[in-house]
């Protein structure tokens, strides 16, 4: 796949989006990374390569080190079904997202995501400016797929939780350190 970032059409899509604008960042805390690296995976969690060929991580989640990956919970070919999953710098691992559509969505909230071991939340506060490039993936966001920001991250977590969040939990504690 010369030339492609990944398997997936709505990452290649917003990978062409992030090579557009260059350092003006659309999402805060927010990065794309080579697609499929599992050295943050094999460093901070578990070398375990049935664990590994599971994740397939993707992106930068914040500014200290967080990152998304996609959870292959199944054999599904289309990939941008599958969950999203946060790995926090400081612990925690959450699914985030029943899909890469939901989090584009969270994404638009343009807000840095805190993970900690019992949560993962998007926080803005009322003097919170916009990151760059917001406004371009907003219309970006319209554009490709006819959806809008959300403004309740909270309920796009809480849904992607209450559908996936024990499957994923009880899936990935046997290959974590006790």
């Amino acid at each position: 796949m010369d030339g492609v970032y990944s398997p997936v059409a709505e990452l290649n899509l917003l990978k062409d989006l992030q090579d557009r604008l260059g350092v003006e960042y659309y999402a805060e805390g927010f990065e794309l990374f080579e697609y499929g690296d599992t050295s943050g995976l094999v460093a901070g969690w578990s070398k375990d390569p049935d664990f590994t060929a599971r994740l397939v991580p993707f992106a930068q989640a914040n500014g200290t080190g967080s990152f998304y990956a996609l959870w292959r919970l199944d054999d599904r070919a289309d990939l941008a079904t599958l969950p999203v999953v946060v790995f926090g710098d400081e612990g925690g691992l959450h699914v985030v997202a029943r899909n890469l559509l939901d989090l584009l969505q969270l994404l638009g909230f343009d807000s840095e995501i805190s993970v900690w071991w019992d949560s993962a939340y998007f926080y803005r506060g009322r003097d919170h400016r916009h990151s760059h490039g917001h406004g371009q993936f907003v219309a970006w966001l319209d554009r490709h797929f006819g959806l809008p920001v959300t403004q309740d991250p909270d309920a796009v977590v809480a849904a992607a939780q209450a559908e996936l969040g024990q499957l994923f939990t009880d899936w990935a504690q046997p290959f974590l350190p006790g």
